[in-house]
């Protein structure tokens, strides 16, 4: 993608590509295989029902009615997974700790724990992430780019999860309860680290003398003594 490199070359017309699903999808065109053509961006399908689905992103139609909440989606399988979270169904279960979801998406996604995976990489500065969303909510950090804005002080966010944590300083909300000494937190996070007071969970580690830490902030103050230290001599 850098490089500009196409190696995938078309034996009929010669058009080149970088990646080989993008050629079999132009060999498929030139076929006749993709014969459904949508009319807003001229992307092509082999079935009709594929197109029709397709459609919906343009035109916004949602078919399928949860009969529980009246949610509406424009997928018959957005519809099955969601009926879940009514049932309870988790029928998606991780081969790793076993743990299970309502959606298969959910199950690739938390996998991505278990094996490092991180295939979203910023073209920026090349960081990875294991989910598309946090990509996105990133790059905004070099766009500046901040669309969730509150409506009590019009203070912006450039992700909707922390306009939800900033908005609960107005209402006062703690949702997030410690189910060992009932203390209340705004946000998840700050519930996490609290609980290690009670486990004595200690997961940063310094890597220079391996003294653990049970918060990350604690861990970045004490190396910096390592790097005075490092300064003097």
């Amino acid at each position: 993608m850098h490089i500009g490199e196409c190696p995938y070359v078309c034996d009929v017309c010669s058009k080149a590509y970088r990646d080989k699903c993008s050629l079999i999808n132009h060999k498929r065109k030139d076929s006749g295989e993709l014969s459904y053509v949508c009319d807003v961006c001229n992307k092509a399908f082999s079935r009709q029902s594929n197109l029709i689905i397709h459609q919906r992103l343009h035109s916004g139609e949602r078919p399928y009615i949860c009969d529980v909440c009246n949610k509406a989606f424009s997928q018959k399988s957005g519809l099955i997974g969601h009926q879940r979270l009514h049932s309870g169904e988790r029928p998606y279960i991780c081969d790793v700790c076993n743990k299970a979801f309502s959606q298969q998406s959910n199950l690739i996604t938390h996998q991505r724990l278990h094996s490092g995976e991180r295939p979203y990489i910023c073209d920026v500065c090349n960081k990875a992430f294991s989910q598309k969303i946090s990509l996105i909510g990133h790059q905004r950090l070099h766009s500046g780019e901040r669309p969730y804005i509150c409506d009590v002080c019009n203070k912006a966010f450039n992700q909707l999860s922390n306009l939800i944590t900033h908005q609960r300083l107005h209402s006062d909300e703690h949702p997030y309860v410690c189910d060992v000494c009932n203390k209340a937190f705004s946000d998840k996070s700050n519930l996490i680290n609290h609980k290690r007071i009670h486990s004595g969970e200690r997961p940063y580690v310094c890597d220079v003398c391996n003294k653990p830490f049970s918060q990350r902030s604690s861990l970045n103050s004490h190396q910096r003594t390592h790097s005075v230290e490092g300064a003097r001599n």
